[in-house]
């Protein structure tokens, strides 16, 4: 076949596909893209025949074929475009809807009071120059009681109402494992604090299996229990108000003596007695006390010559106090009317 021929051979298919693209409907586009386009289309069949055709006219004839399927190529994908805008458009027109009118906003999500809360606590400790540092939630014997100073037959375990992994595995009880762990690391001066989930056998409408902790210590040379009041004593008026005032009176927790329940003056009754404070105008909210020295000798301390006390307090029972919530289940249900409400 001559060159003339080959040339008006292409140009007719040209001239044939674009009146065909004329005509075609949306859905047909596609198919009519396949025929000439395709792996086994029109064009392609005749770029495929091209060996055998006279090796001075093949450079000739390829070039113009591709040029060709570069127009086809344009004018289908711009017929579609077409068609599909036209489309669009007719139903738009049939749509009733304003379309100008304002969409339903997205409720927008926001931090779990108990986070805010952790997040408000650790706050008030880093402006004292703590650190926060947090610790595995999975711990051993080891970590959790003994080197806390709860010997294996020591009553202060049956408190604790431990759920155990297998012998010596345990889910913490408290936060107060990562003390034992930053010691064992850094030698004083230590300031720090924990906050992080805790898990005991227990539950009621004020207690919770898996709850929050935030333990606190601090340890250096000449550490007083004067320094423990003033600390914590901030910290009440900070969370709570600078009108309340703390109370510490003696308890017993293994890891520290002496050891002191703190409580605070009653926001709502003013110390006069109320429902919240069970009439006695003081709130209990955390346990705390110097760190006895048998902890110390675990991480190779010198009792001697440092000295430093811990605190520890439950989350749920800040945020219950802060924001009256009398039911602990509620952190948990997820029922957005109350999860709003912060």
């Amino acid at each position: 076949m001559s060159l003339e021929e080959l040339k008006g051979k292409l140009e007719a298919l040209e001239k044939q596909a674009l009146a065909e693209l004329e005509q075609a409907a949306q859905e047909g586009i596609e198919n009519l893209r396949v025929k000439y386009l395709g792996k086994k289309g029109e064009l392609t069949s005749i770029l495929r025949g091209l060996s055998n055709i006279d090796a001075a006219v093949r450079p000739l004839i390829g070039k113009l074929s591709n040029e060709i399927k570069t127009r086809l190529e344009e004018k289908i994908n711009h017929k579609q475009n077409e068609l599909k805008e036209k489309s669009e458009q007719a139903a738009l027109s049939n749509i009733t809807v304003d379309l100008t009118l304002p969409g339903t906003s997205m409720a927008m999500g926001s931090m779990h009071p108990i986070t805010q809360v952790m997040e408000e606590i650790c706050a008030i400790f880093t402006r004292l120059n703590f650190a926060v540092v947090q610790g595995p939630e999975i711990e051993t014997d080891y970590y959790n009681f003994e080197a806390l100073n709860f010997p294996p037959e020591h009553p202060a375990r049956d408190m604790q109402d431990t759920f155990f992994i297998e012998d010596k595995v345990l889910l913490r009880t408290h936060t107060s494992p990562v003390q034992v762990r930053v010691f064992e690391k850094q030698k004083p001066p230590v300031k720090i604090v924990v906050p992080g989930k805790v898990y005991r056998h227990d539950a009621d409408v004020t207690h919770s299996p898996m709850f929050h902790q935030v333990e606190g210590f601090m340890v250096d040379e000449n550490i007083t229990f004067a320094d423990l009041k003033g600390v914590l004593t901030l910290f009440i008026k900070e969370m709570f108000g600078e009108q309340l005032s703390a109370r510490f009176r003696p308890d017993f927790f293994p890891f520290t003596e002496p050891s002191a329940e703190v409580a605070m003056s009653c926001f709502a009754c003013k110390g006069a007695g109320c429902r919240i404070c069970k009439n006695s105008g003081w709130i209990e909210i955390m346990g705390a006390g110097m760190i006895d020295p048998a902890v110390f000798k675990h991480v190779k301390y010198d009792p001697e010559k440092y000295s430093g006390f811990a605190f520890g307090m439950g989350v749920e029972r800040i945020a219950m106090l802060k924001y009256g919530i009398d039911n602990i289940g509620l952190f948990y249900e997820n029922d957005l009317r109350f999860l709003k409400q912060f």
